[in-house]
This record gives C-alpha cells, structure tokens and sequence, in this order.
C-alpha cells in the first residue's frame, strides 16, 4: 500500500488511525459474527452489552443492562423476521464480589406461538403466510398470527446449579411479550408507542427497589447503535484522507440502517453490589441445547452449551487470536487466565509497527500491564472492586453519579487520563462512560484503538511517542444520537418506507 507524500503530521495521524481499524475487518462491528461458530447461529450472537448507571431523570438508582442479539437485521427481513431462538438461554450475569463467577444471573426464556390465522379460500380456510393480517396499534390483537413470549429466571450461585426462582410480571403472572418486529408503517403505524407498551415492571425476588420506583424490561427490535466503518476497511482502507485528518466523523457508518434485538432490563443497585464495594460486573451470554450442537449431554454443562459471551467490546476482534475465538466464546470469566498472553502481547499495536513503523507509530513495550487493568481488573480508582480476580467482564463503579445526556463526553473514562494519570480535573472528563461501564453513547472503537496504543500507560513505561495520536475510525458515536429514557436504543428502522397510506 503506497504510503508517499504522507510526510505530515496530521497526515500520519490520519493514516495510523485509518490502519489500526483494519484489525476490524473480521469484526462486523462490536462482536457481530466474531468467531467461527457463531456464524452458523445468528439468533444467539450476543453483537453488544451495556451497562451503566442509568442517566434517565429520576432513574439514578438503577444500572441498566442491555445485552443485544441477533446482528445486521435488514428492516425488510420478511415474513418471518427475527425472533428469538425458543431453544435458546439468553442471560445476563453479574459479579457483585469481584471473584470472576456470578453471583446473580437473569436468564430469558423464549416461546413461540403461530395462531394459525386463516382465510376463506374458495370454501377453504387456508393459513396466511404473513405474521400479521392486519394493523397492529396495542400489545397482543387477534391481528398478530405470530407471538412471541419470554418468561426471567433469578439465579443466586452458579447458573446451571443456583437457586433459581421466577421473576414477575407487575402485571400479573411471569410471562412477558416481545412486540413484533418493526414491519412498516402499514402494518404499526406508530412503532415507537406500540413498542413502549410492551415495557413492563418487574418483581425481583427479593430485591427492594428504590422507593416510588419499580424495575423496568424491555426485550424487542431497536435500531442498530454501534457505529464502525467498515466498507472501506474491507477494501484496504480506501478512505479519502481528507475524511480522517483530524476528525472523528465524516467516514460511512456500516450499521448505521441495519436493526438489532435488544434484552433491556434495570436493577436497583441496592440489589447487586454493597457499600463496602460499589462496583459491580457485568456480561451476557447465549446457550443452546447440547443436543441442538450434535454434542454429548454431559453433567458440566447442564444440557446447555454456552456458545456466545460479550462483555468489554472488541476484545474477541482485538485481542483474541483466531484459534481461540470459539474457545472464548464458550468459556467463562473464571477460566480468562488461559488467554492471558493476548492481553500482555497484544498482536495489533505489533501489526500496527510493522506496517507504519516508517510513519512514526510504534507498538509500546510488553508486557502490557495496562490492558490487563483496562481489560482484566478495571483501572484503580475508577472502576476496580476491592477483591478483583483478573477476567474479562463489564466492571461497572455504581458510586459514581451518571453523567446526564447533552453532558457526556463520547471519549469516557479515557478523558480523564493525562499522560497516563488520572486526572479528573482534565476538561471533558467523564468517569462515568467506557471503560467504567459502558453507555450507549459510549464511542468504543475510538476508545479502544487508543487504548491498545498505549494511551494509558505513563511516560517512561514503554509507551512510545506515538501512543497519543487520535487513532479514529471517522464513525462518531456519542449522547446525542440515542434517547433519554429506557431502553435508550432508538426505534428500529421499518421494514416499509411507505406511510401506512401505501405512499
């Protein structure tokens, strides 16, 4: 790749930054068909995880988790669309004592029911092959051929061997319903209002929530949030200079008109973590039957077979080497030491050096014991627990106060670093975004390229001159482009254009 007439500086910063998202390449965003395996099961393909303290009005007693599936939905997708897999665990887990297993887990469980709606065919009632016959304008109408319900199990322990007991419905019962996918405006004519009727309030088992307050679910179709750039990642970094020089916006957004399905739930943080030790972690994960994978039903599995698993982003892109992407996929936080060497000797700032070392970037010195913090342990003083035991996970410091929307800082807890120094005085600083946690708004990618440069590490400490370079993907994520309140993911792009008037 020709290189020449790249002699100044922004021009280098802007080809490094260009480079160090073509690591990205196999990615397909955040962790959107990441390994092998989870190729051939989409319906489980765990692409995002947030979790953070909730910045909705009057909401700041909660951490909000949202764990989405099911990647690259095309709005069209018709007539079957995409629901969720009724074989499948899908599951969120929380480590509220730092040593690497949970302690909590929300496991959903999916049903489907076809009604079998029929038309009068010459004599004939004949089944119609569409989800819906009619107009859908509240939750569960005679329209609706196609429903899909999912009932929350509360595990204290080990997921498989807990004590397990059923989450209710503030309305009644322990089932919940998953609105339908966005069809188009024919079909719902005001998506946002029929979505939001299908949030629900939930009776945690023991748990107290926050007083005047109750938790809130949500499970449904949201607009894809993770912005990457990836087109022309693919196609050797064919980006025009003039769109990464300086900026972090400007490059095509690859996700930016596809959908994605989201799990949405708040916890009271009373529930999950303690006042001696307020941080709290957090990721999800999908199951799937031994005997769905063509795989012996032993005992150390419990008849399922985990098969997807997100907690910090891009570390199955970044970190993990191709031989082992399934093997991380199907292992859990407290067996991490077996890929400690891709945290310690990272391959991409490697790559990074050999390729550009002639235009000033180079790969910081090993081992690298700051991805072990912002990857393993959380970073001291922002959001490692007390007792923490290395593993990867979402570490989340709920005493920290959320950051309002319009407030947030799209760079995280990374702005608060100065030359390897947490600074919180730093202007822009916001300790309550990524990696302490991890918001919608959260810009990941470019947070993350940064990192793996060497942008936390001290002078002196192996970190070369070129670790501060603004390394971009051109995709600008931040606060702005999302909602304000639960589940925060925007409405899903419909199927259909048109207006419910067919023009």
């Amino acid at each position: 790749m020709a290189t020449q007439g790249f002699t100044s500086t922004f021009a280098r910063r802007a080809l490094a930054g260009a480079l160090a998202t073509l690591s990205l390449g196999a990615a397909y965003a955040s962790s959107h068909r990441e390994a092998p395996m989870i190729t051939q099961y989409p319906k489980v393909d765990n692409t995002d995880t947030y979790a953070f303290r909730s910045y909705e009005p009057g909401r700041d007693g909660y951490v909000v988790v949202l764990a989405n599936y099911v990647p690259l939905q095309d709005a069209y997708g018709g007539p079957n669309y995409f629901a969720m897999d009724p074989d499948a665990l899908y599951e969120i887990h929380l480590d509220t004592n730092g040593d690497a297993r949970e302690d909590m887990t929300f496991s959903f469980k999916f049903n489907n029911t076809i009604r079998g709606t029929a038309l009068n065919v010459g004599g004939k009632m004949i089944p119609i092959p569409l989800v819906n016959s009619g107009s859908l304008t509240t939750g569960n109408q005679p329209q609706l051929n196609f429903v899909q319900t999912y009932s929350v199990d509360l595990i204290k322990g080990a997921r498989r061997s807990g004590t397990k007991t059923s989450v209710g419905n503030l309305l009644g019962g322990n089932l919940f319903e998953k609105p339908m996918d966005n069809i188009g405006n024919r079909s719902i004519p005001n998506y946002s209002s029929y979505a939001a009727m299908h949030i629900r309030g939930l009776d945690i088992p023991g748990c107290t929530p926050p007083a005047g307050t109750f938790p809130r679910v949500f499970v449904g179709q949201r607009k894809e949030g993770f912005g990457v750039n990836l087109g022309e990642i693919f196609d050797l970094v064919n980006i025009p200079t003039a769109k990464v020089i300086g900026s972090r916006s400007g490059a095509g957004n690859a996700t930016q008109y596809k959908n994605v399905t989201t799990i949405a739930m708040e916890i009271p943080i009373s529930c999950i973590t303690t006042a001696a030790d307020p941080v709290v972690g957090v990721w999800a994960s999908a199951s799937l039957p031994a005997r769905k994978l063509n795989l012996p039903d032993t005992s150390n599995v419990g008849g399922f077979v985990q098969v997807s698993r997100l907690g910090m982003p891009l570390v199955n892109e970044l970190v993990i080497g191709i031989p082992d992407k399934d093997k991380f996929n199907m292992s859990e936080p407290k067996d991490d030491g077996q890929f400690l060497d891709y945290v310690t000797n990272p391959t991409l700032p490697a790559l990074l050096e050999a390729l550009f070392g002639k235009d000033g970037v180079m790969a910081p010195a090993t081992p690298r014991n700051d991805l072990v913090a912002a990857f393993l342990t959380g970073v001291p003083s922002v959001n490692q627990a007390k007792t923490v035991t290395p593993s990867e996970m979402i570490r989340l410091n709920t005493a920290l106060p959320a950051t309002p929307k319009g407030k947030q800082n799209s760079l995280g807890a990374a702005a608060c670093f100065v030359a390897g120094n947490l600074t919180l005085s730093n202007p822009g600083c916001d300790p309550a975004g990524f990696p302490n946690g991890r918001r919608p708004g959260d810009d990941v990618v470019d947070i993350a390229l940064r990192v793996a440069m060497g942008y936390l590490l001290k002078p002196g400490a192996g970190k070369p001159g070129s670790a501060d370079l603004p390394y971009t993907d051109g995709v600008l994520v931040e606060d702005s482009q999302f909602d304000n309140a639960f589940p925060f993911l925007n409405t899903p792009l419909p199927g259909s254009p048109n207006g419910a008037n067919g023009l």
